[in-house]
């Protein structure tokens, strides 16, 4: 649509994508789990085809669906995801030794946090906010690096997996070609 036409741009995810679409870019990103009216909502899609959707990615391992609290909830299988996530490492383009150096990396860059703020853990250094002589970007500086320090923990997590398990996430053609 034209710059200068009076009417109203649709989005992108509007434009370019279906109902089932974006209610599987919807789920597939949320940070805590959700119910059904919310996914609706945020894809702009109607409830029963939402939830139709919901149940197909629960059946295929790609959602948690958790029916324990007052409304039934969604999110992600975050299990898969960093299986996922470990094998694309390891069909990537970097060797082992590369990622055991990035593993290195990320535990020296933690252990440097731990030193230069005195605490042992990301919500450590949030307390640490309530120090009242902080200013506002310093108290922003520590939000930014307990995120930060969060992501790290998980990365470890999937880094060390990749190089544990380093022949196992072989493809099956290289597993096939070590064995005879």
């Amino acid at each position: 649509m034209d710059k200068n036409s009076e009417e109203p741009d649709t989005g992108l995810m509007e434009r370019q994508t279906t109902g089932e679409d974006r209610v599987r870019m919807v789920a597939r990103q949320v940070s805590e789990p959700r119910t059904v009216n919310w996914i609706a909502s945020e894809a702009e899609w109607s409830h029963e085809p939402t939830k139709r959707v919901l149940e197909r990615l629960v059946d295929d391992g790609v959602l948690r669906r958790d029916e324990s609290g007052a409304h039934t909830t969604y999110s992600p299988d975050y299990r898969r995801q960093a299986m996922q996530e470990a094998v694309r490492l390891r069909d990537g383009h970097r060797t082992v030794e590369e990622l055991t150096d990035r593993l290195s990396e990320m535990k020296a860059q933690i252990r440097d946090w731990e030193e230069t703020f005195a605490v042992e853990s990301p919500n450590q250094l949030r307390a640490t906010i309530a120090d009242e002589t902080l200013s506002s970007d310093e108290e922003a500086q520590r939000r930014a690096i307990a995120r930060e320090w969060e992501h790290l923990q998980q990365r470890i997590q999937i880094v060390g997996f990749a190089i544990r398990e380093w022949d196992f996430l072989a493809p099956s053609a290289d597993r096939a070609e070590a064995s005879n």
